[in-house]
């Protein structure tokens, strides 16, 4: 028999079944009975569509609408509901509208001036709360909280309630009429200093007014999040004892809730997730990352008492009464929404149908490592070959061992979860070994950690996934001739930057990946503007640092491949960043790949795109590493 080499096993999960297999799930709510929840379909140009589960019956709210938001380019908060009024926005004209039992209503002016994200509709009150993104004058976007009335369009888009930070997030009325929300002002990122705020929320025939606005929580060194009225008492989250612990505040003072040296939220990268609720009777559950997993409990004077225990990870929550609704993810399956209640556990949607046997799963296998700033942390991925492959027992010495492809999160403010992913799945059931790294300055394991890559972006992130790679391969465990790195926005950018600062790594992918540093510090949008502040220094007083760390200017140092893929309306990384680097490599006399998807902006939707992109990266690994794939 034929021992077939790693990286050449015929896998059940081709690419163009992984593009179309699944859809992304978002954000699910209820509204009295119904429960709502948003699916990302790639099949359909990436549309996100709303829907709604009513008496067991499940239809999509608006058909044909793309339920999404460019605020901050990364979106989220789309849409919001409250007694059966569903408002959201759609892109791509960015107008928000009313849908209820009348129709569909228009709610501001048809374009691209005003966004609007983290709607809170109220019905009872007339309105709905957004933060707008301005974009109507040049330069800088101006973003704003305001109040729009629900019967109007609204043609000055809105009545400005809070003004003068360069960011806003969150507004959560209260039913004795205050407003809390959260901001945060350049050149701060929401999870360096936000604060909490509070104000008395005044509405009229005319429009809104908020007053006797104090700060709750926050400020210099402490990132204070999610605020949530339980009754009178406003809870909200902060890391002011180096991990965002949950808080309460009763209009005179603070108490900490917990103390389980936990995190409980993520760093504010999009609207409209919601990391704790509240059950009928005032309970909360939440989701701590505990060695980097996540799951729901519920809040107990004695600590946490597990929902669903076989859940890795968690993202969004909501309840009402004693039904709990989560974002679920699994070690063997995929993602899923999941009802908990007192009897039980309902499967409401699933991101895809189980398309794997079960012995043909990699789980992930938590690891770490010693890197320059302390202990590192991961996630294995073996090979697990299918049905579709038959293997005979490795002889005694035989040196065939798996190529590894070391992924970098992007972010940098960011994590990998354990949860299982198709995506990962595609290349170990192909031979493939993964390492997922959560290198130093990754979230989930508290402040210190995370903040161990402000100025040392491009420096410590490379250097723990090289000693992740190099750690494995000593163990005997991957081949250390073939190692591969890939990563996706800054994960690319760490790519790129340990291809030209090593030589470990015999390939590598860049997806919208950060080329030149000093590019992206003056050509990015509003939100990242002054990300790179913190991460490696102010902007242009650093520019030597800028310099020395940016790929684009030490090509002459890379030995080996490299493939790149981008997006053509790609806001957040402009595509001449990978235009500039796939020139330098190529003129070196280098393999470079560079593939421009149209259509696609950061980040890629389409199915077509993820098939090609997948096969386009496949065949990069095959021909680098001589591997004959099979077909």
């Amino acid at each position: 028999m034929t021992r077939i080499p790693h990286g050449a096993w015929p896998s059940p999960i081709s690419a163009a079944a992984l593009a179309q297999a699944g859809v992304r799930l978002g954000e699910p709510r209820y509204d009295g009975a119904d429960l709502y929840w948003t699916q990302g379909r790639p099949a359909e140009a990436g549309r996100v569509a709303l829907l709604r589960e009513r008496d067991g019956v499940v239809a999509e709210v608006a058909p044909e609408l793309n339920v999404r938001t460019r605020v901050h380019e990364y979106g989220g908060g789309a849409w919001d509901v409250r007694d059966g009024v569903v408002v959201v926005s759609s892109h791509p004209s960015g107008q928000l509208l009313r849908l209820d039992a009348d129709g569909t209503h228009p709610l501001t002016p048809e374009g691209e001036s005003w966004r609007y994200a983290d709607l809170r509709v109220r019905p009872e009150l007339g309105i709905v709360l957004a933060v707008r993104e301005d974009h109507s004058q040049p330069g800088e976007p101006v973003n704003t909280l305001v109040v729009l009335r629900l019967n109007d369009r609204n043609a000055d888009g809105g009545t400005v309630v809070a003004e003068g930070a360069d960011f806003y997030a969150c507004p959560e009325p209260s039913r004795d009429g205050r407003l809390a929300w959260t901001e945060w002002r350049h050149p701060d990122m929401p999870w360096d200093a936000c604060l909490v705020r509070v104000g008395r929320l005044g509405v009229s025939a005319t429009g809104a007014v908020l007053d006797g606005v104090r700060t709750v929580a926050g400020g210099p060194g402490e990132s204070a999040a999610h605020p949530l009225w339980r009754g009178r008492e406003l809870l909200f989250c902060s890391d002011r004892s180096g991990f965002w612990e949950l808080y309460g505040w009763d209009g005179e003072g603070v108490r900490q809730l917990t103390d389980a040296g936990a995190d409980l939220v993520e760093p504010f990268w999009v609207f409209g997730r919601r990391p704790y609720a509240l059950t009928g009777d005032g309970s909360v559950v939440v989701r701590p990352r505990i060695d980097g997993r996540s799951a729901p409990m519920l809040l107990t004077d004695d600590g946490y008492r597990a929902l669903a225990p076989d859940v890795v990870d968690c993202d969004s929550l909501d309840a009402r009464g004693d039904r709990v609704v989560a974002l679920a993810q699994f070690a063997d399956a995929p993602d899923a929404v999941i009802e908990l209640t007192a009897t039980g556990r309902r499967l409401v949607d699933r991101s895809s149908p189980p398309s794997l046997e079960p012995d043909a799963v990699s789980v992930a296998e938590a690891i770490t490592w010693p890197g320059e700033a302390g202990e590192v942390h991961g996630w294995f991925y073996a090979p697990r070959p299918s049905s579709l492959v038959e293997l005979v027992e490795t002889p005694a010495g035989d040196p065939d061992l798996p190529p590894l492809v070391v992924i970098s999160h992007g972010g940098p403010t960011a994590f990998s979860t354990a949860g299982f992913s198709l995506a990962v799945q595609f290349w170990t059931t192909r031979g493939f070994a993964v390492l997922d790294v959560n290198y130093s300055g990754s979230s989930g394991y508290g402040r210190a950690y995370r903040d161990l890559l402000r100025g040392q972006w491009g420096v410590l992130d490379v250097a723990d996934c090289i000693a992740g790679a190099q750690a494995l391969a000593r163990a005997g465990r991957v081949d250390g001739a073939r190692l591969a790195i890939r990563g996706g926005s800054a994960g690319g950018y760490t790519t790129l930057r340990a291809l030209t600062t090593s030589n470990v790594f015999a390939a590598g992918c860049s997806r919208y990946g950060i080329g030149d540093l000093a590019a992206l510090a003056s050509d990015t949008h509003k939100f990242e503007a002054r990300y790179l502040d913190g991460l490696v220094g102010p902007w242009p007083e650093a520019s030597e640092v800028y310099a020395e760390r940016s790929p684009i200017n030490h090509v002459d140092a890379l030995n080996c491949p490299m493939l790149i893929l981008q997006g053509a309306e790609d806001a957040v990384v402009p595509p001449n960043q990978a235009e500039a680097m796939a020139s330098a490599v190529a003129a070196k006399g280098l393999d470079a790949e560079l593939i421009v998807f149209e259509g696609e902006g950061h980040g890629f939707r389409k199915a077509e795109t993820i098939r090609r992109a997948l096969e386009a990266e496949l065949a990069f690994y095959a021909r680098t590493f001589g591997i004959v794939l099979p077909g």
